[in-house]
C-alpha cells in the first residue's frame, strides 16, 4: 500500500514504521501517479501509546480504516500515495488544542516536501476533530498553490480563525468541505467551554465558515442526504442524538469524501455548493426535535453541561 505514517514528535518529523527519511520515501514514489491525501486524527491518539496509537486504530489496515475508505491499498495506476499524520493528541482539550495549533508548521512541511518531490502530484487533506486545527494551521506557512481540497470532520476550531486562515494565499488557493452534524453540539458547545475564543465570543466551525471557498454539510438535514442520493452517494440517516465521530463512521458517507478528494472533476465544488440548503439547522434542533416527540411518551430533557464535558475529557 503507497501509505506513509508519519509522526510529528518533539525531535521533529519521524516516519512511524522505518528509519529512513521522509523525503526519501517521498521521492521514491516520484513516479506513481494520483492525488497525495494526508490524513489527520483528532483527539486522544498518540502514536507512542499501543494503546493509543492512531496507525494501528483509524489509520491501520482493516476494510474500515481511514486509508482503505479512502480507495489506498487497490493497486491501481493512479492511486496516489496516502500519509497518516500522527501527533500526540492526549491531554487536557486546552493544552491539545494548542499543540494542533504549533503542529500546523509540520503539517505545512509535509506538504512542501510532496510538493518538492512529487510537483505534478495535487495535495489533498483530510482532519477530524482537533485535526482541524492541525489542517487550518498548516495554511499559515504554505504558499498557493499548495493544498487544492480539504474535508474536516466535525471539526474543533473557531469560525473567525477558519475564516483568517482561508485568507492567507495557500487558503485562498483551496475548496474546503466543512463537515458537520447536530449529532456533535454537545462536543461543540463543551470545545467553546473548554478552549474559549481568544478575543471576542466566537463559535466552533460546526456553525459554519465565512468564506466563498467553504461551504458546510450538515449530514442529519434529510434534504442534504437526499441530494447525495441523487449524485449516487447512499449515506444512512443518524442513529444518534449524540455522536462526535458520525462524520466518518455513518455507512456510506466516506465513499463521498474519496470521489471529493480524488476526483474533482467528477464532483465538482460548485454543484455540491448548489445542491445543499443554503441555511443549516440550529444548534440543538436534533434534541429539541426528540423532545417534542418525547412530550406525549414521557419526560426526555436535553443533557446537562456536564455530561458534554465529561464525553470529551474521557480517555
Amino acid at each position: 500500500m503507497p501509505l506513509l505514517r508519519i509522526n510529528a514528535t518533539r525531535h521533529g518529523l519521524t516516519l512511524h514504521d522505518t528509519p529512513q527519511s521522509a523525503g526519501r520515501r517521498l521521492s521514491a514514489m516520484a513516479s506513481q501517479h494520483g492525488p497525495a491525501i494526508i490524513m489527520v486524527h483528532g483527539y486522544k491518539y498518540r502514536p507512542a501509546s499501543t494503546a493509543h496509537c492512531p496507525h494501528r486504530k483509524i489509520f491501520g489496515a482493516d476494510a474500515k480504516s481511514w486509508p482503505a475508505q479512502l480507495d489506498f491499498g487497490t493497486g491501481t495506476q493512479h492511486e496516489g500515495i496516502g500519509i497518516a499524520f500522527g501527533w500526540d493528541a492526549r491531554g487536557t482539550l486546552r493544552k491539545v488544542h494548542n499543540r494542533a495549533s504549533a503542529l500546523g508548521e509540520s503539517l505545512a512541511i509535509i506538504v512542501a516536501m510532496l510538493r518538492h518531490h512529487t510537483p505534478h502530484r495535487p495535495v489533498r487533506v483530510i482532519a477530524h476533530s482537533l485535526g482541524a486545527e492541525v489542517a487550518l494551521s498548516a495554511l499559515e506557512y504554505l504558499p498557493n498553490p499548495s493544498i487544492d481540497r480539504m474535508v474536516l470532520l466535525n471539526g474543533a476550531s473557531y469560525t473567525r480563525r477558519a475564516a483568517a486562515c482561508l485568507r492567507t494565499p495557500a487558503g485562498l488557493g483551496l475548496e474546503l468541505l466543512n463537515v458537520t452534524s447536530r449529532e456533535n453540539d454537545v462536543f461543540d458547545a463543551a470545545f467553546e467551554r473548554l478552549v474559549p475564543a481568544r478575543g471576542a465570543p466566537d463559535k466552533a466551525i460546526g456553525h459554519g465558515i465565512d468564506a466563498l471557498n467553504a461551504t458546510t454539510i450538515q449530514l442529519d438535514c434529510g434534504q442534504t442526504l437526499q441530494g447525495f442520493k441523487t449524485m449516487g452517494f447512499d449515506i444512512a440517516p443518524p442513529s444518534r442524538r449524540i455522536c462526535h465521530w458520525s462524520t466518518y463512521t455513518r455507512p456510506g458517507v466516506m465513499a463521498l469524501y474519496a470521489q471529493f478528494l480524488r476526483d474533482p472533476i467528477a464532483l465538482p465544488f460548485d454543484s455540491l455548493v448548489h445542491m445543499l440548503p443554503r441555511h443549516a439547522a440550529p444548534r440543538w434542533s436534533r434534541f429539541l426535535t426528540h423532545r417534542a416527540r418525547a412530550t406525549s411518551v414521557g419526560d426526555m430533557p436535553l443533557p446537562p453541561a456536564a455530561h458534554a464535558l465529561r464525553s470529551l475529557r474521557r480517555t
